[in-house]
């Protein structure tokens, strides 16, 4: 997140309209300029990044936004922080709401895209590739490479190089087991659709450590390790588990209480690709994670 004197911060009073009410507090500009920085990103509520004029706001509700002079400072990037750079690697720690890569969509705000034109300020040659993906919705650690070959030795080697992968969630309902492991394999449907099958490899084998951290009769807050990094892997087996994670319509969600989806990749450790020194990331688990589950 941006330093809070960076920001403009409103507190909603009433069930209204993103965009409705940016209009009403920031009366003094035009629907146009309003509307662009919405379109921008600069707009976050409770901490995520939204870019829908239409998203519903609720009263407590905490909506903050970029200041546009801080916006057009070339180093401000939008819904995400750098964490860590060096010539290898960058490591961010990524909004809910803000695209790991492209879509037919979307094609500029994304991490991408943003830190592609960040590296290119000192040099047009220089690049950023995609080592792994963060959902839209899910927030934290999350890494690029800076050239072809190393994306390629940290892909290719994924599995020795990477030591923890650890990710928390809000789940629905009272989990009673405090810890487990899931472990079943995973297809996806012509829709994008993925789930679980009890028959041995049919389909990519995907397994959770899962452990509790605390909770209430209508939520628990959840530490996951990965052994695996399949597609929608936690998201899947939590709804398995009779538990999904809040705000997760696609995987059996009821309710979106946080409006957001309620995961977040706290822990990202690997070996460095280069120099072979262990290095540890970690974005602190958002705080309406902790309300919720308390």
């Amino acid at each position: 997140m941006a330093h809070q004197n960076k920001r403009l911060n409103f507190t909603v009073d009433e069930n209204t309209e993103l965009l409705k009410f940016l209009l009403k507090v920031m009366s003094n500009r035009s629907r146009n300029s309003v509307k662009s920085i919405l379109t921008r990103g600069q707009v976050t509520v409770d901490e995520h990044m939204e870019t829908k004029h239409n998203y519903p706001l609720k009263p407590g509700q905490t909506v903050s936004v970029l200041k546009n002079n801080e916006a057009k400072k070339e180093t401000v990037l939008v819904g995400m922080s750098i964490l860590y750079e060096d010539r290898d690697i960058i490591v961010i720690n990524k909004d809910a709401g803000l695209l790991s890569i492209a879509t037919e969509k979307e094609r500029n705000l994304t991490a991408h895209h943003q830190l592609m034109e960040y590296v290119q300020r000192e040099h047009p040659a220089n690049r950023i590739f995609i080592v792994h993906r963060l959902d839209k919705d899910t927030s934290g650690v999350m890494m690029f490479a800076k050239s072809e070959k190393t994306k390629r030795k940290l892909q290719d080697n994924w599995k020795k190089l990477v030591k923890e992968r650890t990710y928390v969630a809000l789940v629905e309902g009272e989990l009673k087991q405090n810890k487990g492991t899931i472990k079943s394999w995973l297809k996806e449907t012509k829709t994008h659709y993925m789930f679980s099958s009890s028959l041995k490899n049919n389909g990519q084998l995907a397994i959770t450590h899962f452990k509790k951290i605390q909770g209430n009769k209508d939520y628990s807050l959840v530490e996951m390790q990965l052994e695996t990094g399949r597609k929608n892997q936690i998201r899947v087996h939590m709804r398995d588990l009779g538990h999904p994670v809040v705000g997760d319509k696609k995987y059996g969600s009821k309710e979106n209480v946080i409006g957001r989806l309620g995961l977040h990749a706290k822990i990202l450790s690997f070996y460095h690709p280069r120099t072979n020194q262990f290095m540890l990331f970690r974005a602190d688990v958002p705080k309406l994670f902790m309300k919720k589950a308390k």
